[in-house]
């Protein structure tokens, strides 16, 4: 039985994530002081004694999630507790950079980096208003996509996320969301509410914004991961360096095939899911896609010493 580490998205970012790691980890307390340096700004402060609702703007939450990941990573190596463990890295949507970030795919300030521009592309990609996204609860992922091309009549509607079995969620312009809550819940779905987020994120959509990565990474050394990547547009393993870089430009507007990604995983003999970073929401999905599967949370030194037991 193989272990997979995986990495959480947009939607986990707490004030004060990662801050006992860095008093307890001095390897954990550098990976902030690093993406400090990378931004040119202390955004570790803003993580931990700073306003949520900056902390949750795009721009500042994707590089905050993904260096309370690497924090999480460098204080399991001063544990001893290191990358071999693992099969596989996957992560969910900005979660996939620290995967690779977590793989020596590509260096931790330039992880930073690249995820400061692409949340301030995918903010900037749809003026505010005009987008929106919905979850849709207790339809299959191919229901959810037939109710997103019936409610899309000429706009944009698209499944964004296969969270799990029975979660979805659409991404579109706003006129073809709210459509679309009212077609999902006459095709039987439990609930459909529409999402408190800036911008409609893995749809068409941000096609500005992928155009802007995709310059953004022609700038930055990438190497082929230690670890094989499961990439949430394929939901199989990838190890090419420049194959990566493709697949993180059609992520922007693809979609996030993460219950695809756990089964395939599950398919492959991994039967432990290591979420490293903030919160359990992963492990929430896992438990629902991979029943047989055991989850680990590992987000403060607590979780951090348990693993030495693993």
């Amino acid at each position: 039985m193989s272990i997979a580490f995986v990495f959480p998205g947009q939607g986990a970012q707490t004030i004060g994530m990662g801050q006992a790691l860095a008093e307890a980890y001095p390897a954990a307390r550098a990976v902030f002081d690093e993406v400090d340096d990378a931004l040119g700004e202390k955004l570790s402060e803003l993580i931990w004694t700073g306003e949520i609702e900056t902390l949750t703007l795009t721009e500042n939450a994707q590089p905050a999630l993904m260096a309370t990941s690497m924090a999480a990573l460098a204080a399991m190596k001063a544990e001893g507790i290191g990358l071999e463990r693992a099969s596989f890295v996957a992560g969910h949507s900005l979660g996939e950079y620290s995967a690779l970030c977590a793989a020596g795919a590509v260096s931790l300030a330039d992880t930073a980096r690249l995820l400061r521009i692409r949340g301030r592309a995918m903010q900037a990609a749809v003026p505010v208003g005009q987008g929106a996204m919905a979850a849709v609860l207790g339809l299959d992922a191919e229901t959810a996509a037939k109710v997103a091309e019936d409610a899309a009549q000429g706009d944009v509607c698209q499944l964004a996320n296969e969270n799990d079995p029975t979660q979805n969620v659409l991404s579109g312009s706003k006129a073809a969301i709210e459509r679309a809550v009212v077609l999902a819940k006459e095709a039987g779905a439990k609930r459909a509410l529409p999402l408190p987020v800036s911008a409609p994120f893995h749809c068409a959509l941000m096609q500005p914004a992928a155009d802007e990565m995709a310059k953004a990474l022609e700038g930055v050394q990438f190497d082929n991961p230690a670890v094989p990547l499961v990439a949430n547009v394929l939901a199989d393993a990838e190890s090419d360096a420049t194959r990566i870089k493709a697949l993180l430009v059609e992520q922007v507007t693809g979609r996030v095939r993460w219950r695809s990604s756990v089964e395939w995983m599950a398919a492959q003999g991994v039967g432990e899911f290591w979420e490293i970073g903030a919160g359990k929401a992963l492990s929430g999905m896992i438990r629902r896609i991979a029943k047989e599967s055991t989850m680990r949370a590992i987000g403060t030194p607590d979780d951090v010493v348990a693993l030495k037991d693993a």
